[in-house]
């Protein structure tokens, strides 16, 4: 039997909507709810306590959609809040993260190599990557580097043009990235300055998204528990929300989402 119920989309902003793009590609009959917690961004400066009382008011919401499945679209959420955020909602859906179907891309892949990762400081500080690539036991050497400055950068629409190239090659030529055969954009900002890293290395590093792998991850899982919706005639209608609404938010989600996009505003602790 189809499976008309949504997916749920989590993220502490609107980073979590390249993820929900690439879903929105590869599955366009499923439905997506996303929930951008605006109002408490970015959680990559906040404690582990504070992204999970976060993440399980925002389950809250989503299952009160009906959502089939939830995704943590977000790394620190991913990194701080998964392992709660499945026991919360027990058998009411499935939950994914953003890091682990990257982590198994890399396994299979990379196995006895050198890879680079960037992304917010709270998610190199976690050292999740690099415990979850030392699990796989494959001898994957791993270099993080923290790259503050990116986020911000994107958010703000320098996604092309001098600025972001400066910002983007100081990142790179980093010595901490030296003699890397691929490189995990680890923040769900980074796929929008993926053509320029691209052209940084000028392919002779592979520029992995995970938000490609996501997709692929929850289209398995849709698929093996008899999860997916049936082919409809017209695209579904998604739902937007955020904790905090500015008209600047809704600018950066159709950069983010590839398309046109109404938000709504639905405070989270009312």
């Amino acid at each position: 039997m189809p499976d008309s119920r949504p997916i749920g989309v989590f993220d502490s902003g609107i980073g979590g909507l390249t993820v929900a793009r690439a879903v929105n590609q590869l599955l366009p009959h499923e439905r997506l709810v996303y929930f951008g917690d605006t109002a408490h961004l970015p959680y990559g400066d906040k404690s582990t306590a504070a992204i999970q009382a976060y993440s399980v008011k925002i389950c809250d919401l989503l299952l009160r959609q009906h959502c089939k499945v939830i995704l943590i679209a977000c790394n620190s959420a991913s990194a701080a809040a998964y392992e709660l955020v499945r026991e919360y909602v027990g058998s009411k859906a499935r939950v994914l993260n953003v890091i682990d179907p990257i982590v198994q891309q890399v396994g299979l892949h990379y196995a006895g190599r050198e890879v680079g990762l960037i992304g917010t400081k709270q998610t190199v500080g976690s050292n999740v990557y690099r415990k979850k690539l030392d699990q796989l036991d494959r001898d994957i050497r791993l270099h993080a580097l923290a790259t503050p400055l990116l986020a911000p950068m994107i958010e703000e629409g320098f996604v092309r043009g001098a600025v972001s190239q400066s910002v983007i090659n100081t990142y790179l030529s980093d010595g901490a990235l030296e003699g890397i055969e691929a490189l995990v954009l680890a923040c769900t900002h980074y796929p929008l300055i993926r053509e320029q890293i691209a052209e940084y290395y000028q392919g002779q590093v592979d520029v992995l998204d995970p938000s490609d792998s996501v997709a692929l991850a929850l289209q398995h899982l849709l698929q093996t528990h008899g999860l997916s919706a049936s082919p409809a005639e017209r695209p579904p209608q998604h739902h937007f929300y955020v904790s905090d609404f500015t008209p600047s938010f809704e600018e950066s989600t159709r950069l983010f989402f590839g398309q046109e996009v109404n938000l709504e505003h639905y405070p989270l602790w009312e």
